[in-house]
C-alpha cells in the first residue's frame, strides 16, 4: 500500500476501504457506537472520506451499483461484480482505470546496465530483443504499492543487490499513474497491473520460449496482489511470489481469486510486518497467511526501530517527506527492506517453525526441527520443504537498524554459591568469528544450584564458541561482598542445535567476569 519514499498519505479501513490521498493522518477515532434500536450504522456500505487540510471527514452510505464489465484487447474483461466489489469488504462499485491511465512500465536492469534501466513493452517485443534481457537467466520482477512509483530508490537498490549475488534480470514495475489515487482506486487498479505482468509473462513464453517458472514476482503491499493476479492468470505456471507485507483494506478476508494465495504461484513466500489492526491501530497488512511459507519477524506486529522519537524520524537526513512516510508506515516499509538486506545476508533471517509469536518468545520452538528451518527473504525456496503444506508460520527477531540480522540462540546457567541472592545473570559469547555483547539470561532470585533458560538474539554469526563469560549485579551496596558463580553454561546453536558446554568451580563478586572453558 504506503511505501517510503513519495511518503505515506493515510491508511484506509477495511470496512470500508477508502481514503482520499492527501497529506498523512492522525489517527481518527470512530465512534463504536454506531446504533439506534434496530438501526446498525456499521452494517450499512460505507466510505470515510477525510480532508487533511481541514481535519474534516465525511461519511457516506455507498448505495449498490449495477454490475459493468470493461474489455481490453491484449488484457480482457474486467468486471465489478462480486467478488472484486459490491462485498462487505468492498462496497464501492467501480472499476480499473485503463491501462493507457494506469501507465504499467517495466524499467529493466541487468548485470551489464545496472544504474540505468532499458524500456521493453510486451506490445513491442522488438524493444525486449534490443535490450539486455537474457533468455538464460531468472528474471524477478519488483512491483510497488500505493502511491510509490517504480523508479524509486529501494526497488533499484534491490536490484543492485541481486547483481552481486546472481546474474538477473531484474524488472521494476512502475504504475505510478495507478497507483496515486483513491486507495479504493489503486485496489482495482492492481488488476490490471497483474494483466500486465501476465502478459508480458505470455509474451515471453509464445515469442521467445521463456519459461514462465523461472520467473520470481516480488509485491510490496499492493503490490502483492497485483502479482497474485499475475499467477493467477498464469494458472500457477508462475515460478515464485513474494509477497512483502500484503495490504490488508480490501483483501482480508476475501476470496482467493481477489487477493494472493498459495495456488498463484509454483511457491509463495510471504513477510508480515504490519498486521496490527487497520482500526484503530492503522495497521496496513494482513494478518491472514496467505502464502506457502508466512514468515511473522519480530511478531509481525511493532518492527524494532519503528517507535523511535517521532520529530527526529519527521526531520532526518531522508527528507521531510520521507520522514513522515516512516512515522504513520515504517512497520509496512520494513518488508521490503528485509528482503532486500537478506539478499547478501542468506542466514541471518532464520525463521522457526512455531504456532505463535508468544510461544516463540517463551524459549519454545527451538531449534530447528530435523528438516530444518528456512531463511526468510531471497533465499527462502532453497528450503526443502518449502511446498510441502500451505500456511507454514515461522517466527523470527530481528536487529532495529543496519542490515537487520540476528542469530538465535539457547544459553542455560547453571549456579553456584553459597547464598541466596537477588539481582540479574548475564553471559556473553566468544566465538571463533567474534565476542558478542553481553545478554541478560535472568533477573529475580538467584539461588545456588538453579538453572535458568533464555533464548537470546545475537547481532552477529558467532560461530564456533569457545569461551563464555558470566557476569551477575544485584545494584546493592553489600559490605559482605558475597560470591556467585557459574557452574556450567550451555549453549545451543539454532540452526543446526550444536551444543557447547562450559565449566568453572570458581564464584565471584558482583561485576566481576568469570571465564568458562569446555567440559
Amino acid at each position: 500500500m504506503f511505501s517510503q519514499d513519495p511518503g505515506n498519505n493515510g491508511a484506509a479501513p477495511k470496512e470500508p476501504c477508502d481514503f482520499v490521498s492527501g497529506t498523512p493522518s492522525a489517527k481518527i477515532k470512530i465512534s463504536p457506537s454506531l446504533s439506534w434500536p434496530g438501526f446498525d450504522l456499521r452494517s450499512l456500505p460505507i466510505q470515510i472520506n477525510c480532508s487533511f487540510q481541514n481535519l474534516t471527514c465525511v461519511l457516506f452510505v455507498v448505495l449498490p451499483a449495477p454490475g459493468k464489465e470493461i474489455c481490453y484487447a491484449h488484457l480482457g474483461c474486467f468486471s465489478n461484480e462480486k467478488p472484486w466489489a459490491g462485498t462487505l469488504q468492498r462496497p464501492i462499485n467501480i472499476l480499473p482505470s485503463s491501462p493507457e491511465s494506469i501507465n504499467t512500465r517495466f524499467l529493466l536492469y541487468t548485470n551489464e546496465n545496472q544504474n540505468n534501466y532499458q524500456l521493453i513493452t510486451a506490445t513491442d517485443p522488438a524493444t525486449i530483443e534490443a535490450s539486455n534481457f537474457n533468455l538464460d537467466r531468472k528474471t524477478r520482477f519488483i512491483i510497488h504499492g500505493f502511491i510509490d512509483s517504480g523508479e524509486k530508490n529501494w526497488l533499484a537498490d534491490m536490484c543492485r543487490r541481486m547483481f552481486q549475488v546472481e546474474s538477473v534480470n531484474c524488472i521494476c514495475v512502475d504504475w505510478w499513474a495507478g497507483s496515486l489515487t483513491t486507495y479504493s482506486q489503486a485496489v482495482q487498479n492492481v488488476r490490471v497491473v497483474g494483466a500486465e505482468v501476465a502478459y508480458l509473462l505470455q509474451v515471453l513464453s509464445t515469442e521467445l520460449r521463456y519459461d514462465p517458472e523461472d520467473a520470481h514476482v516480488i509485491g510490496h503491499s499492493l503490490g502483492a496482489h497485483a502479482a497474485a493476479e499475475a499467477g493467477r492468470r498464469l494458472e500457477g505456471r508462475l515460478g515464485r511470489i513474494t509477497g512483502l507485507d500484503p495490504a490488508e483494506p480490501c483483501f482480508q478476508d476475501t476470496p482467493e481469486e481477489v487477493r494472493l494465495d498459495p495456488s498463484d504461484a509454483m511457491f509463495v513466500d510471504v513477510i508480515h510486518t504490519d498486521i496490527a489492526p487497520i482500526i484503530p491501530s492503522f495497521g496496513f497488512g494482513m494478518s491472514q497467511t496467505v502464502g506457502h511459507l508466512d514468515f511473522f519477524p519480530n511478531g509481525g506486529e511493532e518492527m524494532p526501530g519503528c517507535n523511535k522519537n517521532i520529530l527526529s524520524t519527521i526531520i532526518d537526513l531522508n527528507g521531510l517527506w520521507e520522514g513522515i512516510s516512516n512515522v504513520v508506515a515504517c512497520n509496512h516499509l520494513q518488508s521490503y527492506k528485509y528482503y532486500s538486506s537478506s539478499i547478501l545476508n542468506p542466514d541471518g533471517f532464520l525463521g522457526y517453525p512455531c504456532a505463535s509469536y508468544q510461544e516463540f518468545q517463551e524459549n519454545g520452538c527451538f531449534p530447528c526441527p530435523a528438516e530444518g528451518c528456512p531463511t526468510m527473504g531471497h533465499y527462502a525456496d532453497q528450503f526443502q520443504g518449502k511446498t510441502s503444506a500451505v500456511e507454514q508460520t515461522y517466527f523470527l527477531n530481528t536487529g532495529d537498524s543496519g542490515n537487520f540480522t540476528r542469530w538465535r540462540y539457547k544459553v542455560s546457567v547453571t549456579l553456584s554459591g553459597e547464598k541466596n541472592l537477588k539481582g540479574y545473570i548475564k553471559v556473553s559469547l566468544f566465538g571463533k568469528n567474534g565476542d558478542s555483547k553481553q545478554y541478560e539470561i535472568f533477573n529475580g532470585a538467584l539461588k545456588p544450584h538453579a538453572r535458568h533458560t533464555r533464548d537470546i538474539d545475537v547481532d552477529f554469526n558467532v560461530g564456533e564458541i569457545h569461551k563464555v563469560k558470566f557476569l551477575w549485579n544485584n545494584n546493592v551496596i553489600n559490605l559482605f561482598r558475597p560470591e556467585l558463580g557459574a557452574s556450567q553454561i550451555t549453549v545451543q546453536s539454532g540452526k543446526h542445535g550444536t551444543e557447547y558446554n562450559f565449566c568453572s568451580s570458581d564464584t565471584v563478586q558482583e561485576d566481576v567476569l568469570q571465564s568458562l572453558f569446555p567440559c
